[in-house]
């Protein structure tokens, strides 16, 4: 199946005002892409790339006073699976962690494992290890957090959130995160485009999505705790240790985001004859 993906985004800025954007489709689909997500600037501004190191891509730009336009228009291949369930994932020991999954049991930013830890637990510690612990997190924070773009603000932590029962996809993430990090499973902040493709209507208005993977037999495993079922079309941004690592856009000066428009819809082809 073939997924349009892209983004609509105007700032004002009263003065010109640097930018980090990190908005472009992660580079483990780059073979997916069947239309690029260009990032189109308007007023057109000079542009320069990097890889973080996380190894997102990220935009450097100047942003001029005034009104700029940032927009992407693509189309992305998909499996059109849902996401893969593998009950019988093994935990691995930490003593047999790969180096580079270490950090990803630390606490961060948002996600505090040392506040936390004695909750995560008194509350899991008598789960089954491996694939039916990480899926007995992700089901009491489902249950746990009421979901709303109301209860939503940048600073909000996972501790918080334990504590507030309230939130969005991104805090959902950082809860089941840090749970998973305080019971010595490396988990990692994604985010990325989920559309609605196979779920029943009413759909809500469209938003970047926030999940998490946790690192299960070897391999990192995809976890929705806001959804807490298998999606299909889900389409990766950028990974990190959580939100603070993969912004759409840090800006280095006062501005206004005056338009936020997400796009991820399944591409409807003609019947073959």
């Amino acid at each position: 199946m073939k997924i349009r993906i892209g983004y609509e985004l105007i700032y004002d800025c009263p003065q010109p005002t640097p930018m980090i954007l990190t908005l472009n489709v992660h580079y483990t689909r780059a073979s997916d892409m069947v239309a690029p997500d260009h990032l189109v600037a308007d007023p057109p501004v000079p542009m320069s790339a990097y890889r973080d190191g996380f190894g997102n891509w990220c935009t450097r730009i100047v942003a001029p006073r005034g009104l700029l336009r940032l927009s992407a228009d693509a189309v992305v291949r998909d499996t059109g699976l849902p996401d893969v369930v593998v009950p019988q994932a093994r935990q691995i020991p930490v003593q047999e962690l790969p180096d580079d999954t270490l950090q990803f049991l630390l606490g961060s930013r948002y996600c505090e494992t040392d506040r936390l830890s004695d909750i995560a637990w008194s509350l899991f510690g008598n789960t089954p290890a491996g694939w039916a612990r990480v899926q007995a997190i992700c089901d009491h924070v489902h249950r746990h957090i009421e979901f709303g773009y109301q209860y939503a603000r940048p600073t909000k932590s996972a501790f918080e959130v334990f504590h507030e029962r309230a939130g969005v996809c991104r805090d959902y993430a950082h809860l089941a995160i840090a749970f998973c990090r305080c019971m010595n499973i490396p988990a990692r902040y994604c985010t990325g485009y989920l559309g609605d493709i196979g779920m029943p209507p009413p759909y809500a208005e469209m938003d970047f999505a926030g999940w998490f993977e946790a690192w299960l037999d070897g391999q990192w495993y995809t976890f929705d705790p806001r959804n807490n079922m298998p999606r299909i079309g889900r389409v990766l941004i950028a990974r990190g240790r959580d939100a603070a690592d993969v912004p759409i856009s840090t800006t280095f000066g006062p501005n206004t985001l005056q338009c936020f428009k997400v796009r991820t819809d399944e591409v409807v082809e003609p019947p073959t004859t």
